[in-house]
């Protein structure tokens, strides 16, 4: 890491807050900045920037985390890719693929690092549970699931499907290295006619797997769950906010003739490093920015989960229909 601060945080909202605690830990916060002047109340003397713009123009810092709504991600990204600063834009990066697009291309004309907040890439457990695929100790995968449930926070610019489902769309690609060639989702509005409030989505992949993907923000308690489910072994992560578990269960159904022989086991918990996934998605960025490297979400990653969300937003206008989608979203290394 550098000697010196040089990223300037835009967003001081809740989760904004988290960043500017890590970056302050790392000795790399430079100045942050909100819109709302009451956010600012959170910052020391001397953190405080003027302005976006006195950060867009100040030379000392070479990279801007963007922690702000979802509708301001594409304009404030181009505007610090074009001052030529390193970004680290929260999720989803954009609203619309043509605009990650863009960024995507102002990104290589500029040499600049453009990365993804997809913080779930980052949790030990799913980093492991990658290790566990990949090894084949699943056997072959046949399909993953998961579902993102809570009671809100209700967005007014976003609906259930583009607030909750990019995290799982992403660990999804990360986890099988592929791209879903098909996508189909349905869902129901409850509180407002023009945004979803639950959905499931569907996406099949080249290899024969597939994925369900159930979010929902009218939900009594909060369950974060992905299960993996292989011919050989199965395996689960639960992410309860405050670290989260990953068990591995030798159970499966196998056939010998015309019999199904079912194997039941109770579930082997593995041991996880003590790490905050937000801790290491900042320090792989500040790495990625002295190295100059593709970061593991990086632009084109983000610009795959946009595709498959408006994919799965078109299946959802239209009740469900399956459509095509060739988003690059598996991640190979």
């Amino acid at each position: 890491m550098s000697s010196r601060p040089r990223v300037a945080l835009l967003g001081l909202g809740a989760w904004g807050r988290n960043h500017l605690r890590i970056l302050r830990e790392f000795g790399e916060l430079h100045s942050a900045f909100d819109v709302d002047p009451s956010q600012c109340a959170v910052l020391q003397p001397g953190e405080q920037a003027a302005s976006w713009n006195a950060i867009l123009c100040d030379g000392r810092v070479n990279a801007v985390v963007i922690a702000t709504p979802a509708p301001t991600h594409h304009a404030l990204a181009l505007a610090a890719l074009q001052a030529g600063k390193d970004v680290l834009v929260e999720k989803p990066m954009t609203l619309k693929a043509s605009e990650a697009e863009e960024l995507v291309g102002v990104a290589d004309r500029h040499g600049r690092v453009l990365m993804v907040g997809h913080v779930t890439l980052y949790h030990p457990a799913v980093l492991r549970l990658r290790e566990l695929i990949r090894s084949g100790d699943l056997g072959a995968v046949r399909y993953v699931y998961a579902h993102r449930l809570n009671l809100g926070t209700v967005r007014p610019s976003e609906d259930i499907l583009w607030s909750f489902a990019p995290h799982d769309f992403a660990a999804m690609g990360y986890l099988l290295a592929e791209t879903p060639t098909s996508v189909r989702a349905i869902g129901s509005a409850f509180l407002r006619d023009d945004r979803s409030d639950v959905t499931v989505t569907h996406l099949e992949f080249a290899s024969g797997i597939k994925g369900h993907v159930f979010v929902s923000w009218l939900h009594p308690f909060r369950e974060q769950r992905l299960t993996v489910i292989g011919d050989r072994k199965m395996a689960t992560f639960v992410d309860n906010g405050t670290g989260g578990s990953l068990r591995l269960y030798d159970s499966g159904v196998d056939v010998a003739g015309e019999v199904l022989v079912h194997r039941r086991d109770e579930g082997l918990d593995i041991t996880l490093p003590p790490q905050e996934p937000l801790r290491l998605e900042i320090a792989h960025f500040l790495e990625c920015c002295d190295r100059r490297e593709e970061p593991l979400s990086g632009g084109r990653h983000g610009l795959g989960v946009v595709a498959v969300l408006e994919a799965a937003s078109r299946s959802l206008r239209s009740g469900g229909e399956p459509i095509r989608c060739s988003a690059a979203l598996g991640i190979s290394r």
